[in-house]
């Protein structure tokens, strides 16, 4: 029997997987030293890896096959646009992407102005006003704090995840619109599905039941 890999994004969502597959009977004992400098986990028994990436990786290792199945969030996904399965929703990580600003951008964005948008998620923030409300914008991508955008006049708003809105709160910014709910997704790769559909389908099966039981 061949190994099942599991790529993880690491972090809350690692741990938070880790978690839901103990609750299933699917541990890796290895992985709870936290002073390993390993980088692929084995558990024998059952014949599974698990190994650690950053976030954007996840799903270019199930795209290419490196893993069977990965662990990311939806923004991650949408972001990075593999070609994949997403097969579940995990139900935690849960956040939204939307569009923040001073409150008075929105009149900026009611009458479709040419502006620009600062965003650690380009790809999600052009195909946003692209094509849902078809504005034309200017994007520009940043990687820190993007909430300093439109504070020091960079941009008029910009595309992030939200949480609790504290941080926008504290700098006067605000929610202008909502792009989409986000969470923790399962994705396989294409191929491991079929070569291993069984397995795949058991172990969603399980996450499936023991999911809708916590809901």
């Amino acid at each position: 029997m061949r190994y099942l890999t599991f790529a993880l994004a690491k972090g809350r969502l690692a741990k938070k997987t880790l978690g839901l597959l103990e609750q299933i009977g699917i541990t890796c004992e290895e992985m709870k030293d936290p002073n390993t400098r390993k980088l692929i986990f084995v558990n024998e028994e059952l014949k599974l890896k698990f190994f650690l990436s950053k976030a954007t990786d996840v799903p270019t290792y199930v795209e290419y096959g490196a893993a069977d199945i990965g662990v990311v969030g939806k923004d991650t996904l949408l972001e990075e646009g593999r070609n994949l399965y997403e097969v579940m929703d995990l139900g935690f990580g849960k956040c939204r992407m939307c569009v923040c600003g001073p409150a008075s951008a929105k009149e900026l964005l009611k009458h479709n102005e040419i502006i620009r948008v600062a965003s650690k998620y380009p790809v999600i923030a052009k195909d946003y006003f692209n094509n849902t409300k078809n504005q034309t914008v200017e994007i520009i991508k940043l990687n820190g704090s993007v909430e300093l955008a439109p504070i020091v006049g960079l941009s008029e708003v910009i595309v992030d995840i939200v949480e609790t809105g504290s941080t926008l709160r504290e700098n006067g910014l605000e929610v202008l619109e909502e792009i989409c709910p986000l969470s923790a997704r399962m994705v396989v790769n294409q191929v491991s599905l079929k070569m291993e559909n069984q397995r795949i389908r058991k172990l969603l099966a399980d996450l499936n039941e023991l999911i809708s039981k916590e809901a």
